[in-house]
């Protein structure tokens, strides 16, 4: 039987970390367990995904991370996620054989065809992970932890948010803030489009006004900069982000808000085309992290899990 501790915490890297409903089971001895029935009461996990991985305050949510493929598989197993179960075929088991030595959850070895029938589509990438959550220390504690930021506001599409966990995984950002507005960054699609970074970059919601959030940053001893395409904005390649930089990045559509504009320390414009007037935002956060590292402005690693 699978125990749920609500009070688990874990230490890594220097982060403390809450697990919600944390799965705590012992070793699985033999090896997979093979299914050959797509009712199986132990693939619960894994039926519906559409509904599966909402969050639980959500009608139907369980409130999963759902990691496809071997890759994000991977770096599921490797996170502080606690893992509840895997789902795949016989040869995606073989692969991830050294991943699986010291994982206490259940493999679920089936054929195609079951997969499909328990997922309620056809999956391609042959592998599934399941995790409960865990919660990085509140946005105040966070800041004191790093030395750059990007504060998102109105990013509401999941695969822009997985790109943009993705970029600041590879640029070495050092935490991501959601104001209003912003996605679920554990939702199945930005998990995967993440690759699975968004598993190993602390992130937090701060549910205030984005103007009292720039205060938060301010306070912290972040330089807040806004990434916009108004025309008197600062082109980016004569931007100085300061020592402790914070990039705001908004929605897809409308941009920041008139309020994030105000309230940040520096505009910042990046020089385009006359004909395009702007960029996809997780294209254009990567162009703002990469201009922050070169000007040493980023977290040298982010904090890694084992």
């Amino acid at each position: 039987m699978i125990g749920r501790d609500r009070r688990c915490w874990s230490i890594r890297g220097g982060w403390i970390l809450r697990r919600l409903d944390s799965a705590e089971a012992g070793p699985v001895p033999g090896g997979p367990i093979e299914i050959a029935d797509p009712d199986d009461p132990r693939l619960s996990d894994f039926r519906d995904l559409t509904r599966a991985d909402r969050r639980p305050d959500r009608p139907g949510g369980k409130g999963l991370v759902i990691a496809e493929g071997v890759v994000v598989v991977r770096r599921l197993l490797a996170s502080e996620y606690p893992v509840r179960a895997l789902l795949g075929v016989r040869r995606r088991y073989d692969e991830l054989t050294q991943d699986l030595a010291s994982v206490a959850a259940p493999f679920y070895l089936t054929s195609p065809d079951v997969m499909d029938a328990v997922v309620g589509f056809h999956l391609n990438r042959g592998v599934l992970a399941t995790a409960d959550r865990v919660v990085f220390p509140p946005a105040e504690e966070l800041l004191q932890r790093v030395v750059s930021v990007a504060v998102l506001e109105g990013v509401g599409d999941h695969e822009n948010l997985g790109s943009i966990f993705r970029n600041a995984a590879a640029l070495g950002v050092g935490a991501v803030l959601l104001a209003d507005g912003c996605a679920d960054p554990l939702y199945r699609r930005s998990v995967r489009v993440s690759m699975g970074t968004v598993l190993r970059v602390p992130f937090a919601a701060v549910n205030v006004p984005i103007a009292e959030v720039v205060e938060l940053l301010r306070a912290a001893g972040f330089t807040v900069t806004a990434l916009t395409p108004r025309s008197d904005a600062v082109a980016i390649g004569e931007a100085e982000f300061g020592a402790r930089p914070a990039v705001l990045l908004g929605s897809e559509g409308p941009g920041l808000t008139d309020a994030a504009l105000a309230a940040a320390d520096l505009l910042v414009r990046i020089p385009m085309a006359a004909d395009v007037d702007s960029l996809n935002v997780a294209t254009a956060g990567a162009i703002a992290f990469a201009a922050m590292q070169r000007r040493g402005g980023c977290d040298a690693t982010v904090p890694r899990s084992r």
